[in-house]
C-alpha cells in the first residue's frame, strides 16, 4: 500500500535526531511525524535561521526519510487548558516564561501560530496537535456543568484557535487534532461540536487514534466513517483492556506500567483493536495518507516494538481494490 508509514518522535525525545533517523531507517519507516521539541525540530529557529529547515531535510534525506507531518502536542495543549505548573515540562522556556497563566496562553497561542509558518518553511502539509481543554474536569466530575458553561466552553475554543486557524488557511497547512481524553474532544459527539464550534473550517480536522477510542468503548471505524473527509492524519498505537472487577477505565492515581490499570497501551498488534477494519475502513473513506506509529508499550523495549510496529502495519495494510468486484453478487 502506498500509505507511508512514519514514526512519532515523541516517544524518542531523549534521542538525537540524527541518531533517531539512522534507527527508523534500519527499522523500515520512511518518514518522521517530527515533534516540535529540543533537537528535533525547534520552531523558532526554523523561522528566524536561513539554513535550519534545509539542513533537517538534508539530515533526514541523508536516511531515506521524509518529513510530511510536524506535531506540536505539547504547546498546543496549552491553548485552552486551565495553566498549572504540569504544563511547565512540556512547554519551551520563552513560551513558560513567568508562569503566569493567560500570558502563558498567549504566548502559546504565538507559538502555535509560529508552528504553522515554520511547517509551511520546512514544507510540511499537516501540523498534528491537541486543543486543551477548560471543560474537561466537567466530564466525569462534580457538579455537572450546565448546558450554559458547555456552550460558553466551546465558544471560549473557538475564540482562541480561530486566529491560529486563520493563519492554518494562509499557509496552506491543516491542523490534526488529536481527539482525546483531555481535550475538547474525546469522542464522536464531542467532535461534532467542536467542529460546529468553528463553523466547520476546513482547515481543521483530525488525527485518527484508535487506541484513545478503544480504551472508552467507541468503536473507532464508527470516527472513520463519521469523518470521512476530516481525517487528516492517522496514528497507530494499540491497547488492550485488563478489567478485572476491581478497577476502571480511569485508572485512577496508578502509573502507566501498574498492573492493577483498566487499560493498558501495547506495541501494536499486540492488543485488542481489530486492526484489519481499520485498515478496511480507511481504504473505504479513500485516506492515501500517512500513518504515523506512536510507540507505547510500558513493559517492551521501545526499540524492539518500534521495528515490529512497522513491520506489523506494512504486512497488514493493503492496496484498496480499483473497482467493485461484482463475480459473486
Amino acid at each position: 500500500m502506498s500509505r507511508p508509514i512514519l514514526l512519532f518522535t515523541n516517544s524518542f525525545l531523549d534521542t538525537p535526531l540524527e541518531d533517531l533517523a539512522a534507527k527508523a531507517e534500519e527499522w523500515g519507516y520512511v518518514g518522521f511525524e517530527l515533534c516540535c521539541a529540543p533537537d528535533h525540530f525547534e520552531v523558532q529557529q526554523a523561522l528566524s535561521e536561513k539554513e535550519y529547515c534545509p539542513n533537517r531535510l538534508e539530515l533526514l534525506a541523508r536516511h531515506d526519510l521524509q518529513v510530511p507531518v510536524l506535531s506540536n502536542h505539547r504547546t498546543s495543549t496549552a491553548i485552552c487548558d486551565p495553566i498549572d505548573f504540569r504544563h511547565q515540562a512540556l512547554l519551551p522556556d520563552y513560551v513558560w516564561g513567568d508562569g503566569q497563566p493567560e500570558r502563558v496562553r498567549q504566548r502559546a497561542i504565538e507559538e502555535m501560530i509560529a508552528t504553522f509558518r515554520a511547517a509551511e518553511k520546512l514544507g510540511v502539509g499537516v501540523v498534528s496537535g491537541f486543543t486543551g481543554s477548560a471543560l474537561w474536569s466537567f466530564v466525569a466530575g462534580y457538579p455537572r456543568a450546565s448546558s450554559e458553561t458547555i456552550s460558553a466552553g466551546l465558544k471560549h475554543f473557538a475564540q482562541l484557535w480561530n486566529p491560529i486557524l486563520d493563519v492554518a488557511r494562509d499557509t496552506g497547512v491543516k491542523f490534526a487534532f488529536e481527539v482525546h481524553p483531555g481535550q475538547m474532544a474525546f469522542d464522536i459527539y464531542s467532535a461534532e461540536a467542536v467542529l460546529d464550534a468553528i463553523h466547520g473550517r476546513p482547515e481543521f480536522g483530525f488525527t485518527f487514534h484508535p487506541s484513545h477510542f478503544h480504551w472508552q468503548g467507541i468503536d473507532p471505524v464508527e470516527f472513520l466513517y463519521r469523518f470521512p473527509d476530516r481525517i487528516f492524519h492517522v496514528h497507530l498505537k494499540d491497547c488492550m483492556l485488563t478489567l478485572n472487577g476491581r478497577n476502571g477505565l480511569l485508572n485512577g492515581y496508578l502509573p502507566v506500567n501498574d498492573p492493577r490499570r483498566g487499560f493498558q497501551y501495547r506495541t501494536l498488534g499486540r492488543g485488542g483493536i481489530a486492526w484489519e477494519e481499520i485498515i478496511r475502513a480507511l481504504n473505504y473513506i479513500g485516506y492515501s495518507g500517512p500513518m504515523a506509529v506512536d510507540w507505547s508499550d510500558p513493559i517492551m523495549d521501545r526499540e524492539t516494538g518500534c521495528r515490529e510496529a512497522c513491520e506489523f502495519i506494512k504486512r497488514l495494510d493493503f492496496e484498496p481494490s480499483s473497482k467493485q468486484n461484482s463475480a459473486f453478487r
